[in-house]
């Protein structure tokens, strides 16, 4: 949310940085943004562990995402929201966070739950830079038996994770459209 605040600031140098960060992040694939930070700050003398590397990674590239859906539901407050509360005597930055946020962050939870889910599922890719995790650990048991059963497991366990999670998702979606 700080970075959608700060792409919609007032201030044109803070909105074009942050305009750059969302668009080069969400510009480059998230298995090249892995590499990059696992071998190419050991380049420059930061060596992060590989657990480091990917959730440094995965948050930096889901941070972007998750800005331009704060944005989104920001911007989709309609501005006679911000112009009754301002009338009110109400500042900036108290109708933003007594007006505004509230009711943006109620029409953001359903497409950042689908941004988990989709984390939760990237979170496999990690296992290119040999983190540990379920796929890679499919994988290893797989070439041990020469077996797809492993890989099998861990798709079971990923749907497992993410059914639920997208029947969730979709009771707050309605709920959310009744107003409850």
């Amino acid at each position: 949310m700080i970075i959608s605040l700060i792409r919609i600031s007032r201030i044109r140098i803070f909105r074009f940085l942050a305009a750059v960060y969302i668009d080069v992040i969400r510009g480059m694939p998230l298995l090249l943004q892995i590499f990059l930070i696992y071998f190419g700050l050991g380049y420059l003398g930061i060596n992060l562990s590989r657990f480091w590397a990917g959730v440094f990674a995965l948050s930096i590239c889901y941070a972007a995402y998750e800005a331009e859906i704060f944005r989104a539901g920001i911007e989709s407050i309609h501005k006679g929201q911000m112009e009754a509360a301002r009338s009110l005597g109400m500042g900036y930055l108290k109708a933003m966070r007594y007006i505004i946020l509230p009711q943006a962050v109620r029409r953001v939870i359903p497409p950042l739950s689908n941004e988990f889910i989709a984390l939760l599922k990237d979170t496999s890719l990690v296992s290119v830079i040999s983190l540990s995790e379920v796929l890679y650990t499919g994988r290893e048991i797989m070439g041990k038996t020469a077996n797809v059963t492993p890989l099998v497991g861990a798709a079971l366990l990923y749907l497992c994770l993410t059914i639920p999670l997208m029947r969730l998702v979709q009771y707050m979606e309605k709920r959310l459209s009744r107003g409850d």
